[in-house]
């Protein structure tokens, strides 16, 4: 299996349908030991339910928010694991109300809040996890094509996602000196639960299928299999990357 004795993370898992478990499968069925994110107490409850059964996979805490669980999840995981080789980030926000309507009207707050949660959070994660990463670790985070184009009601999240792909563009050149790589999956829309927060999401899955070059569905096990491919040694000459899983769609024009 390619990914045999390799352990990591992915921060942060709320259920089976999400694309974070999608990454967690796929990676445990290549042979990886995955530690599964949970973002408070009452999701780990969701968590635990979720890797019941399974084999070399455990539940962590961390709140990208809370800055004193971003201090203890180093801990957490060289007490578990001692050094891991890949770090998954799947985290991201938006109030509801900033998804809907104008970009314009977007607040002040619900500016800051996206672009904490869905970008700054890579940025303090991976400085929090850096001292438990081997040389050679893979880094992937979950953006859309949101972020290079003006999707309807996506609003200030196309903002943030095209901020986490700059801070991916810069931590890859932070932490290239060690040869860990870091790398963007960017997944054209997947019937996920908080993708249900995008409104006219089942028609933006229609016109994406109907259009794409492959012209067939995709989702969470292409979105896995991929980072499967980062988080091997299959990548090693792959860093600050955009990687889209959306059969082709972000090709097409006219």
């Amino acid at each position: 299996m390619i990914l045999e004795g390799k352990k990591g993370l992915v921060l942060n898992v709320t259920n089976k349908n999400s694309i974070g478990w999608g990454i967690v499968e796929a990676l445990h069925a290549h042979g990886a030991t995955v530690g599964v994110g949970a973002q408070n107490e009452k999701m780990l409850e969701r968590v635990n339910k979720l890797i019941e059964g399974y084999e070399r996979m455990d539940s962590f805490v961390v709140d990208f928010t809370n800055e004193d669980d971003l201090a203890n999840l180093p801990k957490a995981v060289e007490a578990k694991y001692g050094k891991i080789d890949f770090y998954v980030h799947s985290a991201a926000y938006a109030n509801k109300e900033d998804l809907e309507g104008k970009f314009i009207e977007t607040s002040r707050d619900g500016f800051a809040t996206a672009m904490d949660i869905s970008a700054y959070s890579l940025v303090s994660s991976c400085r929090a996890l850096e001292p438990v990463l081997n040389d050679d670790a893979s880094v992937i985070t979950v953006s859309y094509l949101g972020s290079t184009r003006a999707v309807g009601n996506y609003n200030v999240m196309g903002v943030a996602k095209a901020a986490l792909e700059a801070c991916v563009r810069y931590l890859a050149v932070d932490l290239g000196e060690r040869g860990i790589r870091v790398n963007t999956l960017s997944p054209g829309p997947i019937n996920t639960i908080s993708a249900r927060g995008v409104k006219g999401l089942l028609d933006m899955l229609k016109y994406v299928n109907d259009r794409a070059p492959l012209k067939r569905e995709y989702g969470q096990e292409e979105c896995g299999l991929s980072s499967v491919y980062l988080c091997s040694d299959l990548s090693k000459g792959v860093t600050g990357q955009i990687i889209f899983v959306d059969s082709g769609y972000n090709i097409v024009g006219l």
